[in-house]
């Protein structure tokens, strides 16, 4: 049975990890088979400068750097369990211990972004409600309208320059989808509610035919959800009925 999967985080760094992974996955669908950065340039470049602008906002660096080196803690000591697959505990260990060396790395290789002339031109217009029209824009339209070999290639050195953040959000957000299996639950009433103590993260299924959808709410003491109903001219309109989902408390 198909699904949809709906993820909530109970603290500001999960939200930040889980925003930064939304916008990484939008900026490397633009240079995937199916697009072109000439059809796509807008959602890259919004997509890009929103990055930069969260690692300049917030200490994201600081906070992969402590998450990986708890993981390659807790690596060790799996290491010393009996029935652990040695080669994929080993493979991911040699991985958190790479990223944690680049990412100490006292000038991080993102801040060249900030330096790009045509970059720093862009984002000036980008950050303006529709401000990155081509007539705004000349310098775009024309590296836009250069080889395509040439403009993908710039755009791929870009995202490198990003590759060491982008590696270290994938591999802890494995881990923490890996903390919980789900489990399925039935409420009354369309609400649940549960203590969240330890928690860092709410991942939620529903069938993909059910006709209602969560809103969450909480942080690491306590969370609650309350199953809606699509909106109509009536405004949003709560699922006060049997509800079937699955949880996994990460």
């Amino acid at each position: 049975m198909s699904t949809v999967l709906y993820e909530h985080p109970l603290n500001e760094r999960i939200r930040n990890y889980l925003k930064l992974e939304q916008l990484f996955a939008q900026a490397y669908s633009c240079i995937s088979n199916e697009l072109t950065i000439a059809t796509s340039h807008q959602v890259f470049f919004n997509a890009l400068f929103a990055i930069v602008d969260t690692l300049e906002r917030n200490d994201i660096r600081g906070d992969l750097i402590k998450d990986l080196e708890k993981l390659e803690q807790n690596l060790v000591i799996w290491s010393k369990a009996p029935d652990v697959d040695t080669s994929a505990l080993e493979k991911n260990l040699a991985e958190t211990v790479k990223l944690v060396s680049h990412l100490r790395s006292p000038r991080p290789t993102w801040w060249q972004l900030k330096e790009d002339k045509l970059l720093a031109c862009l984002r000036q217009r980008f950050a303006i409600q529709g401000g990155s029209s081509s007539f705004d824009l000349p310098q775009l339209h024309f590296w836009l309208h250069q080889d395509e070999t040439k403009t993908t290639l710039e755009v791929q050195q870009w995202l490198k320059l990003l590759s060491d953040i982008s590696s270290a959000l994938a591999l802890i957000l494995k881990f923490i989808r890996q903390r919980a299996e789900f489990e399925s639950i039935e409420v009354d009433s369309g609400f649940y509610q549960d203590n969240g103590e330890g928690l860092l993260l709410l991942r939620i299924k529903l069938a993909q035919d059910a006709e209602y959808y969560p809103t969450i709410s909480g942080n690491k003491f306590r969370y609650s959800i309350r199953f809606m109903l699509p909106c109509q001219h009536t405004g949003r309109r709560y699922a006060n009925q049997a509800t079937e989902f699955q949880l996994a408390r990460c």
